[in-house]
């Protein structure tokens, strides 16, 4: 029977044309927790690599290979060009790795951490910092006003 009528040729196909992870042209900033994070997401690729490897089914394995090497390439590229970045105590005005909090023009407060791209998550309050928002505020003090998204926002406080 021709590969063609076989699940196994989807398979293969499918793990033949798995694209890599895009990586970012912006410089890898990264915070503490999220250096932290490469390195668990690089060791868990690791580990799924090693266990594709072990595996037993033919079409399976070369999906979870495929799978695996893309994550490792991913995860030792953004490790390998991680640049960590701490907070400076001495400044006054929302850096990277900082909580900012500012009022909206329509009433709304918010408040988020400026972190990389890989740790950012807006709805655990965290975004990246070349985020149009954090490329607003970033450098500006409490009480200073930036545009965002075409409206007006007050830094209230900087943490």
């Amino acid at each position: 029977m021709s590969v063609a009528f076989t699940k196994e040729g989807d398979s293969e196909a499918f793990a033949a044309d798995l694209l890599d992870r895009p990586i970012s042209p912006h410089p890898n900033l990264v915070t503490p927790r999220g250096l932290a994070r490469l390195e668990e997401g690089l060791a868990a690729a690791r580990a799924a690599y090693s266990a594709a490897q072990a595996g037993g089914d033919v079409a399976q394995d070369r999906t979870a290979m495929a799978r695996a090497t893309r994550d490792l390439r991913y995860y030792s590229a953004r490790r390998a060009s991680a640049q960590l970045r701490e907070i400076d105590p001495a400044l006054d005005v929302v850096q990277f790795g900082g909580m900012v909090t500012f009022d909206r023009e329509d009433g709304r407060r918010q408040t988020f951490r400026i972190v990389g791209e890989d740790e950012a998550d807006p709805t655990q309050g965290s975004i990246s910092y070349v985020s149009p928002v954090a490329r607003a505020l970033l450098g500006k003090g409490v009480g200073e006003t930036a545009t965002v998204a075409g409206g007006e926002v007050e830094i209230v406080s900087i943490d």
